[in-house]
This record gives structure tokens, C-alpha cells and sequence, in this order.
């Protein structure tokens, strides 16, 4: 099924991109994705997020099915001096009707491969505790690093866990 989606690290947005990847910001949101926003996210709010997100330490990755995206994530380089090994994983999503197709692995994998070439040997991200990301960054090889309860609200009000997770690479 990984014939059906186009995979594009994306250097530079347009207008046309935050109005569709405000739409996938918010689908992943309203279906209880714990990525830093709750529901009801509104249109407004996800463009605006969109467009304050690449720099020159992000990089950007979507995966689209046809001219739609259906998913990304972006990689956050430490540009400190002390942490120029090392980058954070940041909000993998993959839209509701596009799961269960490979594509949160894709993203991933996409993920590392450039934090290795970028030089980076460690990488390290957080997920909410119990959702089902955790099986995936655990098949990936990352190790568990601890948990932080009461970490983040989630839509019902409830504040959940977060479990923190990282990752040794052999760079290139």
C-alpha cells in the first residue's frame, strides 16, 4: 500500500499547503492525537501553527495521497554547542483514514536517516502514556527513558502521563 503515498521533505510552504496541512493538524487533533492542541482546533489556529514552524533547525517531512496530506513529521536540531549530536522527534501524525498503511514508520525512518547524515547520534521524543505510538518508537529500537506524570490535558480533561523515549544512531 506504500505504492498509494508520496513521501517529500518539504523546504519551503505556500498558502495552498497551510490551508490542507491545517486540515490534517486538525482531523489528527479531533481524533484525540496528543500533539499539543486540543479539540475543537480551529482553521485559523492550524494555518498559524504551520506557519510558524520551519527554521533552519526543523525539518519537515509529509506523506501525501494524491495532492493531500496525510501525514508528516518534523525533526528539531539542537543547535547548541554542547548538543549538535543530538535532535527531538516532533509531532508525528498520520491522519485517521490514513493509518494502518506503514506511513507512521515511513516518517520515522525518513527521520532518522537524515538526523544521520545531519551527524546526530542520539535522538529523543515524547509520547502520551497508553497511546498506541508507544509500540510503534518501541519496534523502532527506542528505549524508554522515563515518565513524567500529569504531563499534558487531554480533550476529555483528563491530564495524562508522558513517557519519554530515545534512540542511539550509528551516523554515517
Amino acid at each position: 500500500m506504500l505504492q498509494d503515498f508520496r513521501l517529500a521533505e518539504v523546504h519551503e510552504l505556500t498558502d495552498d499547503m497551510y490551508g490542507s496541512l491545517a486540515r490534517l493538524l486538525i482531523d489528527v487533533v479531533g481524533d484525540g492525537a496528543s500533539i499539543g492542541f486540543l479539540p475543537p482546533l480551529r482553521e485559523e489556529e492550524a494555518a498559524g501553527y504551520w506557519k510558524g514552524v520551519l527554521s533552519p533547525d526543523v525539518k519537515l517531512w509529509v506523506v501525501y495521497r494524491g495532492e493531500e496530506p496525510v501525514g508528516s513529521v518534523q525533526l528539531h536540531l539542537c543547535m547548541k554547542d554542547n548538543g549538535k549530536h543530538r535532535a527531538e522527534i516532533a509531532k508525528l501524525m498520520v491522519h485517521p483514514t490514513a493509518r494502518r498503511n506503514g506511513l507512521a514508520k515511513r516518517l520515522m525512518l525518513e527521520a532518522e536517516t537524515a538526523a544521520r547524515e545531519d551527524g546526530r547520534s542520539l535522538l529523543v521524543l515524547d509520547t502520551r502514556e497508553g497511546d498506541p505510538s508507544n509500540l510503534l518508537y518501541q519496534s523502532l529500537g527506542y528505549v524508554e527513558a522515563g515518565r513524567i506524570p500529569r504531563f499534558a490535558r487531554s480533550a476529555n480533561g483528563q491530564m495524562d502521563g508522558t513517557v519519554i523515549y530515545y534512540k542511539e544512531l550509528a551516523t554515517v
